[in-house]
């Protein structure tokens, strides 16, 4: 019935400004993940991060050699002279893996950083600008930073580049929810956040077409460079769309869920009746106190952990298959697609699951479906690292429909348990701790590898992301069940507190 009631809900307009919204985080997670899937042959021209030994293009055959011997040496000298295959050059080549604590830190924090930072105030904005112009300002920031991407020479340009990326992309997701937020009713909301969504997994899927054949098109020869060129000039016809067509529409009736016979449906704070117009340092204040009630805390730490499996594994993914000898042409045929059919459809049923249970059960069965989601997708995440191709893509669709419906259905508690009049900055807020926290974690990945070192490159990778990709998914479920308990006792608590305040002013 939820998925029936949101149809019905939908009138023209409310479906061309979601496609608006949908586009423009589809070209914000695309020009985010073109650096990671093409990391190896930027490194390869700008020379950054760790060196190893490499097969060298059209000389790997897995049918005579043993497919594993040229990332199992571990000297350049062994490297370029030890093996050869049907002449005197070698088999395998001493290069740049683009992996390395130097990928890592572009990938994380060098972005995260400035962008979970200008996610806390860009949501201030929306008081002094309208939603769809800061929408559309901030799409383009980033498009000419993406552009810019292309034109790099040394590391330290392609850092600020990153860096600069990260400023434009802080403004997507806070205006665009809440663009959402006043369009759609409480119980109808969850749907339209996961409709949303889908834009992770239709930008994520394809920086892999654009990344592997659209590279190994080799425009004008300049290879990853003319990448990131077409790439940017997408911004351009959504940003004017967003300017011009889009209407500004005042907030909608709606109100966080509640029920008069489930006490459990009460945001954290109570709306003030009559709203007031408080000053930033006010705002962020009650903001930060918001944030400090122990349900949101635990929210958030539980978010936290299951992005940084899913952010590890995102910024690893061609490195990872390119470690276990798989062509460019294998990575994007495959990963063109399944992110995006296993993403699109958990991320929409787990908003359409979380908006049928809230109902019954309230916030708490959002939390329920968050938890239950991440124990079931764990498994196929970990068989996605440990079988051969094709099963090993194949695996990625029962991860990726199960354990991504997380994120519209965690954004939506968040926006559910926090005031209206708080909501465009508490998007920003929630991101800030989540991104910083998981985002940061693939720092860990070089560091883990070493331990594993002794079994040779491609198996201590391997084993470093059994730890912090499925690992990870476990480690939020288990967050995610607390969460609900402390909810629980939290929203009682609070109730008995609203019940003897009644009480004494009724006497």
């Amino acid at each position: 019935m939820a998925f029936l009631d949101f149809l019905r809900s939908l009138t023209p307009y409310k479906c061309y400004v979601l496609l608006l919204c949908l586009l423009a985080y589809l070209l914000n997670q695309l020009d985010r993940y073109l650096l990671p899937v093409m990391s190896k042959h930027i490194a390869h021209d700008i020379h950054y991060g760790d060196m190893g030994c490499l097969d060298r293009d059209g000389y790997f055959n897995s049918s005579i050699t043993d497919d594993k011997y040229c990332s199992h040496i571990s000297t350049k000298s062994a490297c370029e002279s030890g093996f050869y295959f049907g002449g005197n050059e070698s088999v395998c080549e001493w290069d740049y893996t683009g992996q390395g604590i130097e990928y890592q830190l572009i990938a994380g924090p060098v972005f995260i950083v400035v962008y979970t930072l200008c996610g806390i105030f860009i949501g201030y904005l929306t008081s002094i600008f309208k939603k769809k112009n800061l929408l559309a300002f901030f799409l383009l920031v980033w498009s000419v930073f993406t552009a810019l991407s292309g034109t790099c020479n040394t590391y330290w340009q392609l850092a600020l580049t990153r860096f600069g990326l990260g400023i434009g992309e802080a403004g997507c997701t806070p205006f665009a929810a809440v663009i959402i937020a006043e369009m759609f009713d409480t119980e109808l909301r969850g749907s339209a956040m996961g409709i949303y969504n889908f834009g992770i997994y239709f930008g994520y899927s394809m920086s892999y077409a654009f990344g592997n054949f659209l590279y190994d098109a080799n425009i004008m020869d300049e290879g990853w460079r003319w990448v990131f060129y077409i790439s940017s000039m997408m911004a351009l016809p959504v940003a004017a769309l967003l300017f011009i067509t889009v209407k500004e529409s005042p907030p909608s009736s709606s109100t966080p869920v509640s029920n008069d016979d489930d006490e459990d449906d009460c945001p954290l704070l109570e709306e003030d009746p009559q709203p007031t117009q408080p000053s930033w340092s006010e705002k962020l204040k009650e903001l930060f106190f918001a944030f400090l009630s122990p349900p949101l805390l635990m929210l958030c730490l539980a978010g936290s952990i299951r992005n940084a499996g899913g952010y590890t594994w995102a910024v690893n993914t061609q490195l990872f298959f390119e470690s276990q000898h798989q062509t460019s042409e294998q990575i994007g045929s495959y990963m063109s697609w399944i992110p995006l059919v296993g993403g699109s459809v958990g991320a929409f049923f787990g908003g359409f699951i979380s908006d049928r249970v809230v109902k019954r059960r309230g916030i708490p069965a959002r939390m329920a479906v968050l938890m239950i989601s991440q124990i079931c997708a764990a498994p196929f995440a970990l068989m996605a690292l440990l079988l051969p191709a094709p099963a090993c893509y194949i695996m990625l669709l029962p991860s990726n429909i199960i354990g991504e419906m997380w994120i519209g259905v965690c954004l939506t508690c968040v926006l559910e348990l926090v005031p209206e009049k708080l909501r465009g900055a508490s998007v920003g807020y929630y991101l800030f701790i989540i991104t910083n926290i998981g985002g940061n974690i693939p720092l860990l990945l070089p560091p883990l590898k070493t331990l594993f070192a002794h079994v040779g490159a491609d198996v201590a990778l391997r084993n470093a992301l059994i730890i912090l990709f499925p690992g990870m998914y476990l480690a939020s479920s288990v967050l995610f069940l607390l969460t609900i308990f402390i909810y629980k006792v939290w929203n009682n608590r609070q109730s008995r507190l609203r019940s003897n305040t009644s009480t004494d002013t009724n006497v």
